[in-house]
């Protein structure tokens, strides 16, 4: 059996507070190592927090890799797992976007993705590249949050040979909450969607109730909400594309 395992990391990042979420995020990302996961995979914007704009501003977003992102890759690659990371990022033309930055064992950067529905991201581009990205074999789509609401980014990364999609998120219940889209991008695609989603509450809009979710065929196989940071970590059959835990193994920070 090729057995996959992952860790999620369910945060209370703080809005604007970019070195407490960074230490937080150093702080996880070595506990799930221990624990010998294959994958880390972070919330949407885990490093600045999803409404920072309103405390500080974007004058402070670099081009990536600045120097925390370099020192950071240093520690990726000294317990050697991969690591799916949110953060704002400048493009070398001053444009500003919601990224997932993926890191591989070896602290390289490997893939890219730029949130494609950036409509209510006031301070950010919308992204425009829709490419998996291979991760020792394994074709990954990577949909950030409202990139879920519509099948066009999920059919996308299926078309081009995805067959995982990760879903870093700040998305929690409300006026605006999901209301089953992960669920049918599973069902369009026929593929698992792995949820990483945050909790705690930025200027407008509130986690405490936000769930990270392990999702296939429609079906919510594994969930998890709390109000503190944690790491849920689970096995996946990568041969049968199927669930092996029972339930998540939980850590809290």
């Amino acid at each position: 059996m090729r057995r996959l395992k992952i860790a999620l990391l369910h945060l209370l990042s703080i809005a604007g507070d970019i070195k407490y979420n960074q230490n937080l995020i150093e702080e996880a990302v070595k506990l799930a190592a221990g624990k010998n996961v294959d994958w880390i995979i972070t919330p949407e914007l885990a490093v600045s927090g999803l409404q920072f704009s309103q405390k500080i501003g974007v004058d402070w977003i670099n081009e990536q890799p600045d120097e925390w992102l370099r020192t950071f890759s240093t520690l990726v690659r000294s317990i050697n797992t991969n690591v799916f990371l949110g953060c704002p990022e400048k493009s070398d033309t001053g444009e500003l976007y919601n990224t997932v930055f993926v890191l591989s064992r070896k602290g390289e950067l490997i893939g890219t993705q730029r949130k494609i529905s950036s409509i209510t991201d006031n301070w950010s581009n919308s992204g425009t590249d829709m490419v998996p990205v291979d991760l020792g074999g394994i074709k990954v789509g990577i949909l950030i949050c409202a990139d879920a609401f519509t099948n066009k980014v999920a059919d996308t990364f299926l078309s081009k040979g995805a067959e995982i999609l990760v879903g870093p998120s700040s998305w929690g219940p409300g006026l605006h909450g999901p209301n089953g889209e992960w669920e049918q991008r599973t069902i369009d695609t026929g593929l698992p969607l792995f949820v990483c989603n945050r909790t705690v509450e930025d200027e407008s809009v509130t986690f405490w109730e936000a769930e990270s979710l392990v999702i296939k065929n429609g079906k919510r196989l594994l969930s998890h909400k709390s109000v503190h940071s944690a790491i849920l970590t689970f096995d996946w059959d990568l041969e049968n594309m199927e669930l092996i835990s029972s339930d998540f193994e939980v850590q809290c920070l």
